[in-house]
């Protein structure tokens, strides 16, 4: 009979090469939140996934920052280092002919002692799929590879043969969490990335970079979940953006995150949102903390 084995697998690279997207399919349920805009992720989401013969405990690390230089930037830089490092195996994630400066930049913060399996995604999106292997020749002189994998995390195609290359190295031992559990995140966590996307999903290109939620109140009356949320931004315009003519945007957001919360919670949902001004907050170490950036 075949050892059980359980580790943690470390979902790495530059931003908006599908991390996420890959997390999610992996799983089997949206845990992550998506856009298609880089940089979405912030907070280090774990997503859970067992087998008969392996429990898979993976964490989606923010995408290294290069954008802008801030507190708040190097504060995910530092997650995304020390996930890569404190793993037992790491999945670096490139997007399929696309492999640049930040890439290389990204690799080289995982260290050379870590085994490192290369995940070539979107190869649905190739054309010519000829094009391919002197990419993936290209990529093999990069680094000493466990095994590299062409995946389509919209898909789906090629994750069975990721996740068993992945399983050969993890370790042996027990589960970590019950066959049947997801994610070690609380519902909390989940309210804050939900409101988040739809920052992402409903405002202009820039300003969702300079927006952050934060859970005030969150408490179970029965089947209802009574929230209340704070948006902060930087400066008076950006709050006047969010909100909208007569409050209609605010409204949009509301609406649409409420949605997914009930759905996810399973269960009605009274959200209140309010947006606030802190100018240069993501430079504020004490308002960071807070927020979860530690």
């Amino acid at each position: 009979m075949t050892a059980f084995r359980c580790g943690t697998v470390a979902i790495a690279g530059r931003p908006n090469t599908g991390k996420s997207s890959l997390l999610n399919k992996l799983v089997g349920q949206k845990i992550a939140i998506v856009s298609p805009k880089a940089q979405t992720t912030r907070r280090t989401v774990t997503g859970i996934f067992t087998t008969p013969s392996c429990q898979f405990v993976f964490v989606d690390l923010p995408g290294y920052q290069t954008r802008h230089v801030n507190v708040l930037n190097r504060a995910l830089n530092r997650q995304a280092t020390e996930g890569a490092r404190d793993c037992d195996v790491v999945i670096f994630v490139v997007e399929a002919l696309r492999y640049g400066t930040e890439d290389g930049e990204v690799l080289a913060r995982i260290p050379d002692d870590q085994r490192v399996v290369l995940a070539v995604n979107k190869i649905d999106l190739v054309k010519n799929r000829l094009e391919l292997l002197p990419f993936i020749e290209r990529l093999q002189k990069e680094r000493a590879f466990a095994a590299i994998v062409p995946v389509s995390a919209r898909g789906g195609r090629n994750l069975p043969e990721l996740l068993k290359v992945v399983e050969d190295l993890l370790p042996v031992g027990p589960a970590a969490y019950p066959a049947d559990q997801l994610t070690d995140k609380d519902e909390r966590f989940f309210a804050v990335e939900i409101l988040r996307e739809k920052l992402f999903q409903l405002l202009g290109e820039e300003l969702p970079y300079r927006c952050d939620v934060a859970i005030e109140s969150f408490k179970e009356e029965g089947r209802l979940r009574r929230i209340e949320a704070t948006i902060w931004v930087e400066r008076d315009s950006q709050k006047a953006i969010v909100i909208g003519a007569k409050g209609a945007q605010l409204k949009r957001i509301s609406s649409a995150a409420r949605t997914d919360m009930e759905r996810l919670f399973d269960g009605k949902v009274y959200l209140g949102v309010w947006v606030k001004v802190k100018k240069d907050w993501t430079g504020d170490a004490r308002l960071l903390k807070q927020l979860g950036y530690g």
